[in-house]
C-alpha cells in the first residue's frame, strides 16, 4: 500500500455465518470450536497454529455478474507442524459446502472469522495434509477488503488481513505459500491472476484460465483481475516478461504511463539488485479504493491515478515507484510479524522519495526535514515505527499511518547518516538478498545492519524504532520535532 490513502474508505466489519452441510451435524468429542490465532500483535486471532501451507490451488467459477457469490474450490497442501485434533483456517465470508482432509470428508464449523475442521483421524506433527474446501466467495460492495468491484468487473484488495474474505487460508504474511488459480469465466471476460499463465481451456461459452507463481506469496498479496480489460505486453530488463492489465476503452490514454516501467524497473535494480519476481505489471482498475496496492507481480493502481488531473508527473511515476519498490521490500522480503510492516511501507516511501529527488527535483534532504518535525506527532497518535497500535474496530487499514511511511523513511534516513551511504548500499542490497522468499523481522534489520557497519547498533534501533520521542537526527542537531499539544 503506498502512501496515506487519499481520502478515507468507509470500513464495515461483517461475519458471515458459514453454513455446515447436513453430514457435519454430528457432534465430536471436542469442545465447542473456537477461533485462533498466532498472536500477532496487532491482529491477534489472525493466521493459525500447527501448521505450514505450503501451496493453495484456487478454482473460481465467474458468471460474469460482480454482485453475484462465486462457487470455488480451494484446495491447500500443508504439512503439520504439531498434533491436531483440528485444523483452523481463517475463513469469514461465503458459505461452506463441504470439507475434505487427505480424500475424507471431514466435519466443520464456523467460529467468528474462524473455519474449523475436525479430520476424520487426529493428525500427527510431520503429517502432510490436503484439504479441500468446497464453498462459494462473495463479493461485498461494504467490504472490509478482499473482493473490490471495479466498473466492469472484479479485484482484490487483501492487505492487511483481508484474503479470508476470499478464500480460505492461514491469513498471515509469515505463512508464505505457492499459489495456482483456475478461473472460469465467460468468454467475453478477461482474466489475470498472479503469475505466469498456463494455455486457456475453452468449453462452450467459458474459458478457464489458469496461472501459477513462481515464488511464494503471502495471502494479502493474491491478485486476480476479472473484467472487459486489454492485457499489453512488453519486455522488462534482461528480458522480463511485463504485463500490463488496463479498461479496454482506456489503452491509448495509459500507454504513456505504462511504458515507463521498464524504466523503473531498471532503476530500481540499480539501487538494490535484480528484480525478484516471474513478472510484472500494472493492474488498473476502475474502482475508487483510496490506495494502490502492491499484489505479487500484478500492483493493483486505480485507474484515477493516472486520468485525474492535477497530479504531477513526478508524483505519479513516485508513486509507481513506491508500488514497484515492495516487490522487493514487502513482497519478495515479508514482514516476520504486522508490527514489521515499517520495514514494507518505509523502504517503499525511501525509494519513492529517492526517485522524486532524481527525476521531480524533489529534494530528499527538505521531505525527511519535514517529517522529522512531525515525527513526534505521528508517534504520539500511531506509536512508533516498529510498536504501532492496533487499528479501530471495522478500521482493518487503521495501521497504515503516516509513522509506517515518511516516519519509517525518516528511521532509514538517520541510518544512512549513522553509517554512510556505501554501508548503507550494502545493508539494502544484503537484505534483500538474503530474505528473498521469505520473512524476516526489525530485529533482523538492525542485525544486519550491525554487521555490515561493524559495531552495534542496537541502541541505535532501539530509539528509532520503539521511542516515544524521535531521537536527534545524526548530522542534523538543527532539527526539531514536537507532538501537538492535543495529541
Amino acid at each position: 500500500m503506498p502512501l496515506t490513502p487519499r481520502r478515507p474508505r468507509p470500513r464495515h466489519l461483517r461475519a458471515v455465518l458459514l453454513v455446515a452441510a447436513a453430514a457435519s451435524v454430528v457432534a465430536a468429542a471436542l469442545p465447542a470450536a473456537v477461533p485462533l490465532g498466532i498472536g500477532d500483535p496487532l491482529f491477534p486471532h489472525l493466521g493459525n497454529p500447527g501448521y505450514d501451507v505450503l501451496s493453495y490451488d484456487i478454482g473460481l467459477t465467474y458468471l460474469g455478474d460482480n454482485k453475484k457469490p462465486l462457487e470455488a474450490v480451494t484446495t491447500i497442501d500443508a504439512v503439520a507442524t504439531d498434533a491436531l485434533e483440528r485444523i483452523n483456517l481463517d475463513f469469514s465470508r461465503g458459505t461452506v459446502h463441504g470439507v475434505d482432509v487427505n480424500g475424507h470428508p471431514a466435519r466443520f464449523a464456523g467460529a467468528d472469522e474462524d473455519l474449523v475442521i475436525t479430520p476424520e483421524h487426529p493428525v500427527t506433527a510431520g503429517e502432510r495434509l490436503r484439504i479441500t474446501v468446497r464453498h462459494t466467495s462473495v463479493p461485498d460492495a461494504a467490504s472490509d477488503g478482499g473482493w473490490v468491484r471495479t466498473t466492469d468487473g472484479l479485484v482484490m484488495a487483501n492487505q492487511a488481513d483481508a484474503a479470508h474474505r476470499v478464500f480460505p487460508c492461514n491469513d498471515h504474511p509469515s505463512d508464505k505459500a505457492y499459489f495456482t488459480f483456475h478461473v472460469t469465466a465467460p468468454a467475453d471476460v478477461t482474466v489475470v491472476a498472479n503469475g505466469l499463465p498456463d494455455p486457456r481451456r475453452r468449453q462452450g461459452g467459458t474459458i478457464t484460465s489458469t496461472y501459477r507463481t513462481s515464488h511464494p506469496m503471502a495471502t494479502e498479496l493474491a491478485q486476480v483481475s476479472m473484467g472487459h480489460s486489454a492485457v499489453l505486453h512488453r519486455e522488462g530488463p534482461h528480458g522480463l516478461p511485463i504485463r500490463d492489465v488496463v479498461p479496454a476503452a482506456d489503452k491509448a490514454t495509459l500507454e504513456p504511463w505504462l511504458a515507463k516501467t521498464p524504466g523503473h524497473i531498471a532503476w530500481m535494480e540499480q539501487q538494490v539488485g535484480a528484480y525478484p519476481f516471474e513478472t510484472y505489471g500494472v493492474l488498473i482498475a476502475g474502482a475508487d479504493t483510496g490506495f494502490e496496492l502492491e499484489t505479487q507481480t500484478l500492483t493493483l493502481f486505480e485507474r484515477s491515478l493516472f486520468v485525474r488531473p492535477g497530479f504531477p508527473e513526478w508524483y505519479v511515476d513516485s508513486v509507481m515507484v513506491h508500488e514497484l519498490a515492495h516487490h522487493w521490500f514487502g513482497d519478495s522480503v515479508s514482514p516476520r510479524a504486522w508490527s514489521d510492516l515499517w520495514l514494507n511501507e518505509g523502504h517503499a516511501t525511501w525509494y519513492e522519495a529517492r526517485y522524486a529527488e532524481e527525476f521531480g527535483k524533489q529534494p530528499m534532504e527538505r521531505r525527511m526535514r519535514a517529517a522529522y518535525a512531525l515525527s513526534d506527532g505521528w508517534r504520539a497518535a500511531g506509536g512508533p515505527p516498529a510498536a504501532p497500535r492496533a487499528a479501530g474496530p471495522g478500521q482493518k487499514i487503521g495501521i497504515f499511518r503516516p509513522v509506517v511511511y515518511d516516519g519509517s523513511a525518516l528511521v532509514l534516513y538517520a541510518l544512512r547518516q549513522e553509517i554512510g551511504d556505501r554501508a548503507f548500499d550494502r545493508v539494502e542490497r544484503r537484505w534483500v538478498r538474503d530474505h528473498r522468499d521469505s520473512t524476516a523481522s526489525s530485529a533482523d534489520f538492525a542485525a544486519l545492519a550491525s554487521r555490515i557497519a561493524g559495531r552495534d547498533l542496537s541502541g541505535f534501533f532501539r530509539a528509532w524504532l520503539y521511542g516515544e520521542k524521535t531521537p536527534p537526527m545524526p548530522g542534523h542537531p538543527e532539527w526539531h520535532s514536537q507532538a501537538p499539544k492535543h495529541a
